[in-house]
């Protein structure tokens, strides 16, 4: 019994001790796999610090403009108090906006042509617009020499802010404002091959000398648009301007046939209860596509319209960025345009003319134009082209950019030939016979209930064969594109190649 007793005391001895070495191991292992977690979150967690150092450094380089114009930003004060403002000036140096210090060395802000670039330049004061926005970060920042500084600090007096050169310029955008007159509206001038934006007028305007005065009270009344920028912010229906389009749209859905196209107009198009009349009742008679676009035939274009596959044009109205974030650095506003299969007869209709819902701005127009006549690639519009120190040497240069290609270079040649014969034989003639030649085209746009109340469009460039200007014109209530729009446009193509 006693041998039997000591063998099972010997296997529990053992059993128990196997039970001690793997509750150990278990210990052990469960030690490692904490540890091994441990690590694991660690490096995590370094990981991500790292991760978010490199995005603020990132954010800080390429985000140093925004974070310095924001306006719980604390740090543009701190530059206002050690420098004064900078001046802005045309492409050929013309002062349009500069900082005038007194005896004091109290600072006044001036325009010195008050209301002619009081929406393109902006103001300063009461908040910031147009290029005093834009370019508020070189304005307030000063590149001067240290020596300069050095001297300035000993004198207790501020520093210059860095000068930016625009791209404007002043003939042509005294010859746009003349022009546009009395009529609300707006006119945008570019350069196709680069973007430049040379004029850029919008009616009715103020002088930002008188901004501050002036202030409680626009902002007060609630009909007042004195502060919109008709050019960039303006939306208006586009009326047979956007016949262009919906040639594009034509010319693609019938490449080998678009040249086939015969019509014959009597005054109108009526489908099921819809009816367009063409403009003041026009009898076009019989015509064909190039025609049909030349002489603006509502009529044809409504036909045109109706027989379009919707799903291909609405494709082509986002390719022309209808509804789209445009390559723009200025304050603007999204044109719109709906095409669908869920569009009734009339909609359709009046959606083919320009027409209907359709929304555009003059802006927007004029970059389609300028794609058209750059061959299908549009350059991206951009207003500062440098800035200067206080001692003339350049701070940042701006070059032109392409934003890509919006239409094919054929595409682009048939477009350019229809909008040349809208000048030689359709609706824009008062551009025909001149030392240049030009082409584009006219819209009257209506814009109410009211018969015969209407915008006064026209877009287009010149030289027609080799396009260096491109000219968007609205003008407000006007009437005819052809009677009112055409004649501007003539008077700043002058104006442009006057200087050359």
């Amino acid at each position: 019994m006693s041998e039997i007793q000591n063998s099972k005391a010997i296997e529990q001895s053992s059993q128990t001790m196997n039970k001690k070495r793997n509750s150990n191991m278990d210990r052990k292992r469960k030690v490692r796999s904490n540890q091994l977690e441990i690590k694991l979150t660690a490096s995590f967690f370094v990981i991500l610090f790292l991760g978010m150092l490199v995005y603020l450094g990132h954010f800080v380089a390429t985000s140093e403009q925004d974070m310095i114009n924001n306006s719980y930003n604390s740090r543009q004060e701190i530059l206002l108090s050690r420098n004064y403002r900078g001046s802005i000036l045309s492409r050929d140096g013309e002062v349009l906006a500069e900082t005038v210090l007194d005896e004091a060395q109290n600072e006044t802000r001036i325009y010195p042509f008050e209301n002619l670039f009081s929406h393109i330049v902006g103001y300063s004061t009461q908040g910031r617009m147009g290029v005093e926005a834009l370019a508020n970060y070189y304005l307030i920042n000063t590149n001067t020499s240290l020596s300069n500084k050095v001297a300035n600090d000993m004198a207790e007096i501020k520093n210059p802010g860095d000068n930016v050169y625009t791209t404007l310029d002043v003939q042509i955008q005294e010859v746009a404002d003349e022009q546009l007159d009395i009529y609300k509206g707006a006119i945008v001038v570019t350069e196709v091959k680069t973007g430049k934006i040379l004029a850029l007028v919008s009616h009715p305007n103020f002088d930002p000398n008188e901004i501050q005065d002036i202030w409680d009270e626009l902002v007060e009344s609630d009909s007042s648009s004195i502060l919109v920028n008709r050019a960039m912010q303006g939306l208006y229906p586009p009326g047979s301007t956007f016949k262009i389009i919906t040639a594009l749209e034509y010319i693609r859905q019938n490449p080998e046939t678009y040249e086939n196209y015969r019509y014959s107009c009597n005054g109108f198009y009526a489908k099921e209860d819809s009816r367009i009349n063409c403009y003041h009742g026009a009898n076009h008679g019989a015509i064909d596509f190039e025609r049909s676009f030349a002489k603006s035939c509502n009529s044809s274009f409504a036909n045109i319209g109706m027989g379009l596959d919707r799903d291909a044009f609405a494709q082509t109205l986002e390719d022309l960025l209808f509804s789209k974030e445009l390559p723009l650095t200025l304050t603007y506003a999204k044109s719109s345009v709906e095409v669908s299969e869920e569009l009734s007869t009339d909609e359709m209709m009046q959606t083919s003319i320009g027409q209907g819902k359709t929304q555009i701005t003059p802006i927007h127009l004029n970059m389609i134009t300028c794609a058209i006549a750059n061959d299908g690639v549009l350059m991206k519009p951009y207003v500062i082209d440098h800035v200067e120190n206080d001692e003339g040497s350049i701070v940042k240069s701006f070059k032109a950019s392409s934003y890509g290609r919006l239409i094919t270079e054929d595409e682009s040649a048939v477009l350019r030939e229809l909008m040349t014969a809208v000048v030689e034989d359709g609706t824009a003639t008062k551009l025909d016979g001149l030392s240049y030649t030009a082409a584009g085209k006219t819209g009257s746009a209506e814009y109410n209930n009211v018969k015969g109340d209407s915008h006064a469009w026209f877009t287009g460039f010149a030289p027609a064969e080799n396009p260096e200007v491109a000219v968007t014109i609205i003008v407000e209530g006007a009437g005819s594109g052809g009677d009112y729009a055409v004649p501007i446009a003539r008077r700043i193509f002058d104006a442009y190649f006057r200087e050359k």
